[in-house]
């Protein structure tokens, strides 16, 4: 059996893909952690904390339009050395002492400072929150643009390895197809081909086993007849001529036999040579004509069909007169066996009606007929076995002791001899006797 490489199923290419989703994952991963920069650490905040001594000296609140204080001035003279870090703890900052106020206003000072305080500390932090979202969302986006186009390249790459794997595999599997068909219609022709032989080999021993047992039926047919009329001869010298004439008929139609099935074997050993020469002179003349072909195809073929057509009228001929021959001999034989049949039929009648006289005179001789009953008669039928003795007597007379003398004689006499003949024994197992007393 010619070994295929079976195509990979459903599953098994599930299982690639997914492999080859997961190795591309992973190289996309590690290649991102090599070119991004580690995160930096947090910066630290230095806070200036300035003494209420350090500040200028306020001047005199002098009631106008503009709302500055002081806390104002001192926002104003803070320096920050560092960006600001939004996951930083925060810091509490403490607050510069106001100046001393008249007691007038300084409790309205106090409200309106802390409130610009917290005004501006949550304006700065808005925008510090504003400007670090800011460039967290450009980072983000800058890094989503790069893993998307990693992602939509890695994707191709995946589209064109399972494409040029479907490919190979849909190939693969025409071919293995392909050569399974080639090879599954080789397998039918092979195995139909053994088939044919074996039913060709079987009805050829099956014709040669029926030729053997009817020979072998024949033959013990033939030793069975021929044993028979062996002990039929040595039985009675009485019936010699008859024994002589039956042995004569027997070896006559055994010599007709003979003859006969002499003809049919060499009838068919003329068959066998004839098939032999027709197959030898077939081969040789399609050698001849391959040979012949390639120099003139047209006058080969015309040939060809010039001595099949020849063949085939003396095939023909000689098959019808080997019809009229066997038809011929099987008239013959008929009327012979006819002749036979008729002939063998006349001789049991003769060698019957010799036994029932026989038989009848043997019953006379034996038969002591009864005084006093002078003039009185009898009839007896009388039916015999196979081997001469008495099945039954039936005897008419109107006297009985001439009845019980007549079936006396008849039992008494036996057994009798029966012809060794079949036809003749079987018509002398009945006769007729007729007494008259004297």
């Amino acid at each position: 059996m010619n070994h295929m490489k079976k195509p990979q199923s459903r599953e098994n290419k599930i299982a690639l893909g997914f492999t080859v989703a997961v190795h591309v994952v992973a190289l996309t991963g590690l290649i991102f952690l090599g070119i991004t920069r580690p995160p930096e650490p947090p910066k630290q905040i230095k806070t200036v904390l300035v003494k209420p001594e350090d500040l200028v000296d306020p001047k005199p609140m002098i009631e106008t339009d503009a709302t500055e204080t002081a806390d104002t001035n001192v926002q104003e003279q803070i320096q920050q050395t560092n960006e600001p870090v939004v996951d930083a703890p925060e810091i509490p900052v403490t607050a510069p002492t106001p100046p001393v106020l008249p007691k007038v206003d300084q409790q309205k000072e106090a409200q309106k400072a802390a409130e610009a305080n917290k005004k501006a500390e949550a304006e700065k932090l808005a925008a510090q929150k504003a400007a670090q979202a800011a460039a967290l969302a450009k980072a983000e986006a800058a890094e989503k643009a790069r893993q998307a186009k990693a992602d939509a390249s890695n994707k191709a790459k995946a589209e064109a390895a399972a494409k040029a794997q479907a490919e190979a595999n849909a190939k693969a599997k025409a071919e293995a197809e392909a050569k399974r068909k080639a090879d599954a219609n080789a397998k039918a022709k092979a195995e139909a081909e053994a088939k044919r032989k074996a039913e060709a080999n079987t009805k050829a021993k099956a014709e040669a086993e029926a030729k053997r047992k009817a020979d072998a039926n024949a033959k013990a047919k033939a030793e069975a007849e021929a044993k028979r009329k062996a002990e039929a001869n040595t039985k009675a010298k009485a019936e010699a001529d008859a024994n002589a004439k039956a042995k004569a008929d027997a070896e006559a139609k055994r010599k007709a036999d003979a003859n006969a099935k002499a003809k049919a074997e060499a009838e068919a050993k003329r068959k066998a040579d004839a098939n032999a020469k027709a197959k030898a002179e077939a081969e040789a003349k399609r050698k001849a004509d391959a040979n012949a072909k390639a120099k003139a195809d047209a006058k080969a073929k015309a040939d060809a069909d010039a001595k099949a057509k020849a063949k085939s009228e003396a095939d023909a001929k000689r098959k019808a007169d080997l019809e009229r021959e066997l038809e011929a001999e099987k008239a013959s034989a008929a009327d012979k066996a006819k002749e036979a049949a008729a002939a063998k039929k006349a001789e049991a009648k003769k060698i019957a009606s010799s036994a029932k006289r026989d038989f009848e005179n043997k019953v006379k001789n034996a038969w002591r007929m009864p005084a006093n009953s002078s003039g009185q008669k009898a009839s007896a039928r009388v039916t015999l076995t196979e081997s001469g003795g008495v099945a039954s007597v039936v005897v008419n007379a109107t006297d009985p002791d001439v009845k019980a003398s007549v079936e006396q004689a008849v039992r008494s006499a036996a057994p009798y001899p029966m012809p060794s003949d079949p036809d003749a024994r079987s018509q002398a197992r009945t006769f007729t006797a007729s007494f008259t007393v004297k």
